[in-house]
């Protein structure tokens, strides 16, 4: 046993490396040639003119950052439009803006449920949503993944407060889950339905509005939902949308809105700006799907294991952790930067490369981006 508080740590490093686990940051350049198939991007307006010229304005107007939480001085007149804008664009009543997608479903996770509730999870949802099933002190059962039968069994007889969690979009594999049955569960068994969109808004739905607009779920009485303004609006923050009386529950009581400094206003500006472009250019969301299904359409003809994209992302099986590690590589430098997902990433266990379709990225380049993939695959892929 190490003498050293913290000597232990030299063997948890040993052990992840062996297991090609270790992980390691690799800052990008803001001039990298890279065409970046990794992010989650999916409309390009990270860098469209209107969304960072609406960022800079709002520095310069309102300063760097928010200055306090939103319920001292964090909240300013971009919040409030942001707000309002996502309320109407997404079709629910209300909306309230947090840091981070992360905090958002902490803080609805938390604050809708509590010591005497039911919590039905799937079990490939987000960390995020994970970490709030652990801290709201709920009782949390796992439902096998996309099974709404499964998820009736597991509310059954249960007479108190329920609240079935999902992702809309998986972020592993990019497959959609069955809304419209965990909505009919939910309503016969009088559960709340708490959607995680961050990778629906604006990919999926009438011009992007979203997988609860595009099942028939936007606005219901019992169903919420998290956004993340980070993905398609290429801007950062989180919002919970849902019923008047859920968001002024959550302005109450979820702790990562009350002790959190609200999001920098550039960060804001950034995304408000976005939502109003997404409403003028309603075919990007459609422009984003086909490359995925061109992507997916390019690998399985090749032979690889692609999992077929119900919004924009692709996952593309590799045979272990280091095989997967060393593909990503060779991507690289041959100018394609693509996502390495592993255990404990992947609830499964299975590596992955994952790719993310952009709106932007033209056929030629879809074409170029497929074919790096194939040739630089490892045996049994």
């Amino acid at each position: 046993m190490s003498t050293t508080p913290f000597g232990w740590l030299a063997e948890a490093r040993e052990n992840r490396r062996s297991a090609g686990l270790q992980r390691r940051l690799r800052p990008r350049s803001a001039d990298t040639e890279l065409l970046q198939l990794a992010g989650n991007d999916y409309l390009g307006l990270t860098r469209h003119p209107a969304i960072t010229a609406a960022a800079a304005d709002a520095v310069h107007r309102w300063g760097a950052g928010a200055t306090g939480s939103r319920l001292v001085t964090g909240s300013t007149d971009l919040h409030a439009e942001l707000e309002a804008e996502l309320a109407g664009f997404c079709g629910f009543e209300a909306a309230l803006v947090f840091s981070s997608g992360y905090a958002a479903n902490l803080a609805a996770v938390t604050a809708l449920t509590g010591p005497d509730a039911l919590i039905v999870s799937d079990a490939a949802n987000h960390a995020s949503l994970i970490d709030g099933c652990r801290l709201s002190r709920a009782t949390t059962r796992v439902a096998p993944h996309a099974d709404p039968e499964a998820v009736a069994k597991l509310l059954a007889g249960h007479d108190g407060r329920a609240l079935v969690v999902s992702d809309s979009v998986f972020s592993v594999d990019g497959d959609a889950a069955p809304l419209t049955e965990l909505a009919d569960v939910c309503r016969e068994a009088g559960a709340g339905l708490l959607l995680d969109d961050a990778h629906g808004l604006g990919v999926l739905g009438d011009g992007g509005r979203g997988a609860a607009w595009a099942a028939g779920l936007a606005g219901r009485e019992g169903t919420v939902v998290t956004l993340t303004l980070s993905k398609s609006l290429g801007s950062q923050g989180g919002a919970v949308l849902g019923p008047a009386a859920v968001i002024d529950h959550l302005l109450n009581a979820a702790r990562t809105f009350i002790f959190d400094t609200g999001l920098n206003p550039a960060a804001a500006a950034a995304a408000l700006a976005a939502v109003r472009l997404l409403r003028e250019r309603p075919d990007l969301p459609e422009r984003a799907r086909a490359v995925a299904r061109g992507l997916h359409s390019g690998l399985t003809a090749a032979g690889l294991s692609a999992v077929r994209p119900d919004a924009a992302v692709v996952s593309v099986r590799a045979p272990s952790p280091q095989d997967a590690v060393a593909w990503a590589e060779r991507c690289r430098t041959r100018g394609l930067h693509v996502g390495c997902f592993r255990p404990p990433s992947v609830p499964d266990g299975v590596s992955r490369l994952r790719l993310t379709a952009r709106a932007d990225v033209s056929d030629d380049t879809l074409d170029r981006a497929v074919r790096t993939i194939v040739e630089t695959a490892p045996a049994g892929a």
